[in-house]
Protein backbone atom coordinates (compact mmCIF):
# COMPACT_ATOMS: atom_id res chain seq x y z
CA UNK A 1 0.00 0.00 0.00
CA UNK A 2 1.07 3.52 -0.62
CA UNK A 3 1.52 5.85 2.09
CA UNK A 4 -0.06 10.17 1.50
CA UNK A 5 3.93 10.87 0.80
CA UNK A 6 4.05 8.73 -1.82
CA UNK A 7 1.21 9.41 -3.66
CA UNK A 8 1.40 12.94 -3.44
CA UNK A 9 5.50 12.68 -4.73
CA UNK A 10 3.90 10.32 -7.51
CA UNK A 11 0.98 12.15 -8.49
CA UNK A 12 3.40 15.24 -8.78
CA UNK A 13 5.51 14.27 -11.29
CA UNK A 14 2.86 14.98 -13.72
CA UNK A 15 4.06 18.35 -13.60
CA UNK A 16 7.30 19.55 -15.04
CA UNK A 17 8.26 21.84 -12.11
CA UNK A 18 8.03 18.85 -9.65
CA UNK A 19 10.02 16.38 -12.38
CA UNK A 20 12.90 18.92 -12.16
CA UNK A 21 12.53 19.24 -8.64
CA UNK A 22 12.78 15.43 -7.89
CA UNK A 23 14.74 14.23 -11.36
CA UNK A 24 12.21 11.92 -11.63
CA UNK A 25 9.34 10.89 -14.20
CA UNK A 26 6.93 8.27 -14.98
CA UNK A 27 7.16 5.35 -17.13
CA UNK A 28 3.53 3.43 -17.46
CA UNK A 29 3.12 0.36 -19.03
CA UNK A 30 4.69 -3.32 -18.85
CA UNK A 31 6.06 -2.82 -21.94
CA UNK A 32 7.50 0.77 -21.96
CA UNK A 33 9.11 0.49 -18.58
CA UNK A 34 11.39 -3.02 -20.00
CA UNK A 35 12.65 -0.76 -22.65
CA UNK A 36 13.79 1.72 -20.02
CA UNK A 37 15.35 -1.01 -17.76
CA UNK A 38 17.26 -2.02 -21.14
CA UNK A 39 18.17 1.24 -21.76
CA UNK A 40 20.95 3.72 -20.21
CA UNK A 41 18.26 4.72 -17.74
CA UNK A 42 18.29 3.94 -13.81
CA UNK A 43 14.66 2.97 -12.84
CA UNK A 44 14.20 3.27 -9.26
CA UNK A 45 11.26 1.48 -8.38
CA UNK A 46 8.46 -0.40 -10.43
CA UNK A 47 4.74 -0.35 -9.35
CA UNK A 48 2.57 -3.26 -9.99
CA UNK A 49 -0.64 -5.15 -8.98
CA UNK A 50 -0.69 -8.68 -7.86
CA UNK A 51 -1.75 -10.19 -11.47
CA UNK A 52 1.48 -8.56 -12.87
CA UNK A 53 4.18 -9.63 -9.89
CA UNK A 54 5.17 -13.01 -12.22
CA UNK A 55 6.40 -10.75 -14.77
CA UNK A 56 8.72 -8.73 -12.19
CA UNK A 57 10.59 -12.10 -11.47
CA UNK A 58 13.48 -12.20 -14.43
CA UNK A 59 14.06 -8.32 -14.05
CA UNK A 60 16.99 -6.85 -12.52
CA UNK A 61 17.40 -7.46 -8.66
CA UNK A 62 18.84 -3.78 -8.52
CA UNK A 63 15.02 -2.40 -9.06
CA UNK A 64 12.79 -1.94 -6.05
CA UNK A 65 10.08 -3.04 -6.48
CA UNK A 66 6.38 -2.61 -4.98
CA UNK A 67 3.16 -4.27 -5.02
CA UNK A 68 -0.10 -1.79 -4.72
CA UNK A 69 -3.70 -2.20 -5.17
CA UNK A 70 -5.14 -1.12 -8.30
CA UNK A 71 -7.35 2.18 -6.03
CA UNK A 72 -3.87 2.99 -5.46
CA UNK A 73 -2.68 2.68 -8.79
CA UNK A 74 -5.28 4.85 -10.15
CA UNK A 75 -4.66 7.59 -8.23
CA UNK A 76 -0.68 7.60 -9.34
CA UNK A 77 -1.80 7.07 -12.89
CA UNK A 78 -2.20 10.01 -15.47
CA UNK A 79 -4.45 7.48 -18.01
CA UNK A 80 -8.28 7.17 -17.77
CA UNK A 81 -7.42 3.29 -17.74
CA UNK A 82 -4.56 3.17 -15.80
CA UNK A 83 -1.82 0.04 -17.32
CA UNK A 84 -1.06 -2.47 -14.15
CA UNK A 85 2.94 -0.86 -14.48
CA UNK A 86 4.11 1.90 -13.59
CA UNK A 87 7.89 2.78 -13.74
CA UNK A 88 9.44 5.24 -11.39
CA UNK A 89 12.77 6.70 -13.66
CA UNK A 90 15.43 9.06 -12.71
CA UNK A 91 15.74 11.45 -15.47
CA UNK A 92 19.37 10.95 -16.62
CA UNK A 93 22.29 14.05 -16.64
CA UNK A 94 23.04 13.71 -20.23
CA UNK A 95 26.71 14.85 -21.35
CA UNK A 96 26.51 18.23 -23.56
CA UNK A 97 25.45 17.45 -27.20
CA UNK A 98 28.47 16.32 -29.61
CA UNK A 99 28.46 18.84 -32.59
CA UNK A 100 30.70 15.98 -34.49
CA UNK A 101 28.50 13.13 -33.53
CA UNK A 102 25.96 14.49 -35.57
CA UNK A 103 28.08 14.20 -38.69
CA UNK A 104 27.46 11.19 -41.67
CA UNK A 105 23.89 11.20 -40.56
CA UNK A 106 20.54 13.37 -39.60
CA UNK A 107 18.57 14.78 -36.63
CA UNK A 108 15.73 16.36 -36.15
CA UNK A 109 15.14 19.48 -35.27
CA UNK A 110 12.10 20.82 -33.44
CA UNK A 111 11.27 24.45 -32.74
CA UNK A 112 8.49 25.16 -30.43
CA UNK A 113 6.63 21.73 -31.04
CA UNK A 114 4.01 22.09 -28.22
CA UNK A 115 1.50 18.87 -27.98
CA UNK A 116 2.87 15.68 -26.19
CA UNK A 117 1.03 13.70 -28.45
CA UNK A 118 2.80 15.14 -31.34
CA UNK A 119 6.12 14.87 -30.06
CA UNK A 120 5.78 11.37 -28.44
CA UNK A 121 4.98 9.87 -32.38
CA UNK A 122 7.83 12.22 -33.60
CA UNK A 123 10.34 10.65 -31.23
CA UNK A 124 8.56 6.75 -32.37
CA UNK A 125 8.80 8.02 -35.75
CA UNK A 126 12.59 8.87 -35.06
CA UNK A 127 13.26 5.46 -33.41
CA UNK A 128 11.59 3.93 -36.56
CA UNK A 129 13.83 5.40 -38.81
CA UNK A 130 17.35 5.21 -37.20
CA UNK A 131 17.25 8.45 -35.79
CA UNK A 132 19.05 8.71 -32.87
CA UNK A 133 19.03 12.65 -31.89
CA UNK A 134 16.06 15.30 -31.86
CA UNK A 135 17.69 18.91 -30.88
CA UNK A 136 14.57 21.39 -29.71
CA UNK A 137 13.65 24.79 -28.77
CA UNK A 138 13.18 25.54 -24.82
CA UNK A 139 9.77 26.45 -25.63
CA UNK A 140 9.37 22.77 -26.99
CA UNK A 141 7.18 20.11 -24.76
CA UNK A 142 9.02 18.45 -22.09
CA UNK A 143 10.11 15.20 -23.36
CA UNK A 144 9.42 13.59 -19.81
CA UNK A 145 6.04 15.05 -19.80
CA UNK A 146 3.45 11.86 -18.91
CA UNK A 147 1.42 12.20 -22.82
CA UNK A 148 4.86 12.44 -24.80
CA UNK A 149 6.49 9.24 -22.61
CA UNK A 150 3.13 7.47 -23.00
CA UNK A 151 2.66 8.45 -26.86
CA UNK A 152 6.47 7.07 -27.79
CA UNK A 153 5.86 3.78 -26.11
CA UNK A 154 9.16 3.01 -25.29
CA UNK A 155 11.27 4.67 -27.93
CA UNK A 156 12.01 7.29 -25.75
CA UNK A 157 14.22 4.89 -23.99
CA UNK A 158 16.26 4.76 -27.42
CA UNK A 159 16.31 8.54 -28.53
CA UNK A 160 18.65 11.25 -27.00
CA UNK A 161 16.22 14.56 -26.84
CA UNK A 162 18.27 17.59 -26.05
CA UNK A 163 16.98 21.23 -25.02
CA UNK A 164 18.76 24.31 -25.95
CA UNK A 165 18.78 27.33 -27.56
CA UNK A 166 18.61 27.12 -31.45
CA UNK A 167 19.90 30.42 -32.35
CA UNK A 168 22.74 29.47 -30.74
CA UNK A 169 23.06 25.38 -31.36
CA UNK A 170 22.13 25.35 -34.84
CA UNK A 171 25.01 28.18 -36.58
CA UNK A 172 28.01 25.49 -34.57
CA UNK A 173 26.43 22.46 -36.15
CA UNK A 174 28.08 22.98 -39.59
CA UNK A 175 25.76 20.25 -41.91
CA UNK A 176 23.01 21.30 -44.14
CA UNK A 177 19.82 22.24 -42.50
CA UNK A 178 16.63 21.89 -44.39
CA UNK A 179 13.37 23.30 -42.97
CA UNK A 180 10.02 22.20 -43.43
CA UNK A 181 8.19 24.90 -45.25
CA UNK A 182 4.58 25.21 -47.56
CA UNK A 183 7.29 27.92 -50.31
CA UNK A 184 9.93 24.96 -50.25
CA UNK A 185 11.39 22.26 -52.97
CA UNK A 186 8.99 19.29 -53.56
CA UNK A 187 10.41 16.84 -51.46
CA UNK A 188 10.55 14.23 -54.19
CA UNK A 189 13.30 16.37 -55.77
CA UNK A 190 15.15 16.70 -53.17
CA UNK A 191 18.32 15.66 -52.76
CA UNK A 192 18.96 15.31 -49.57
CA UNK A 193 22.35 13.67 -49.14
CA UNK A 194 23.66 11.54 -46.43
CA UNK A 195 23.55 13.98 -43.55
CA UNK A 196 22.20 17.31 -42.44
CA UNK A 197 19.35 18.70 -39.89
CA UNK A 198 15.60 18.66 -40.42
CA UNK A 199 13.56 21.39 -39.07
CA UNK A 200 10.28 20.92 -38.31
CA UNK A 201 7.97 23.56 -36.77
CA UNK A 202 4.91 24.57 -34.19
CA UNK A 203 1.75 23.51 -34.96
CA UNK A 204 0.00 26.99 -35.39
CA UNK A 205 2.49 28.94 -36.74
CA UNK A 206 5.64 26.93 -38.18
CA UNK A 207 9.14 27.94 -37.91
CA UNK A 208 10.16 30.86 -36.48
CA UNK A 209 11.79 33.70 -38.91
CA UNK A 210 15.07 33.64 -37.03
CA UNK A 211 15.48 29.48 -37.32
CA UNK A 212 14.20 30.20 -41.07
CA UNK A 213 16.96 32.66 -42.04
CA UNK A 214 19.78 29.73 -40.77
CA UNK A 215 18.06 27.70 -43.21
CA UNK A 216 19.83 26.18 -46.36
CA UNK A 217 17.17 24.66 -48.10
CA UNK A 218 13.30 24.73 -47.80
CA UNK A 219 11.47 21.42 -48.27
CA UNK A 220 7.66 20.92 -48.62
CA UNK A 221 5.58 17.67 -48.92
CA UNK A 222 3.55 18.84 -52.06
CA UNK A 223 -0.02 19.00 -51.78
CA UNK A 224 -2.13 16.87 -54.40
CA UNK A 225 -5.78 17.12 -52.66
CA UNK A 226 -7.33 19.81 -50.42
CA UNK A 227 -6.08 19.50 -46.98
CA UNK A 228 -5.18 23.01 -45.28
CA UNK A 229 -2.47 21.77 -43.34
CA UNK A 230 -0.51 18.27 -42.46
CA UNK A 231 -0.29 17.48 -38.51
CA UNK A 232 4.05 17.86 -37.54
CA UNK A 233 4.20 14.01 -36.58
CA UNK A 234 2.55 12.93 -39.99
CA UNK A 235 4.74 15.18 -42.07
CA UNK A 236 7.83 13.91 -39.79
CA UNK A 237 6.94 10.81 -40.68
CA UNK A 238 6.93 11.42 -44.34
CA UNK A 239 9.92 13.58 -44.57
CA UNK A 240 12.33 11.22 -42.64
CA UNK A 241 11.03 8.37 -45.16
CA UNK A 242 11.91 10.48 -48.03
CA UNK A 243 15.42 11.34 -46.20
CA UNK A 244 16.13 7.32 -45.80
CA UNK A 245 15.16 6.41 -48.88
CA UNK A 246 18.01 7.50 -50.36
CA UNK A 247 20.13 5.09 -47.93
CA UNK A 248 18.61 2.84 -50.47
CA UNK A 249 19.41 3.35 -53.70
Amino acid sequence: MLSKSQISLLKSLQHKKFRKEHGLFLVEGYKSVIEFVNAAYQVDTIYHTAETAPKMLNLSRKINFQEISSADLEKISSLKTPQEVIGLVKIPKWPALNYNLLKNKFSLVLDGVQDPGNMGTIIRTADWFGIADIICSEDTVDVYNPKVVQATMGSLARVNVHYGDLLTILPKIQLPLFGAMLDGENIYSTNFGEEGLLAMGNEGNGLRPEIQDLINKKVTIPRVGQAESLNVAIATAILCSEIKRNSFK
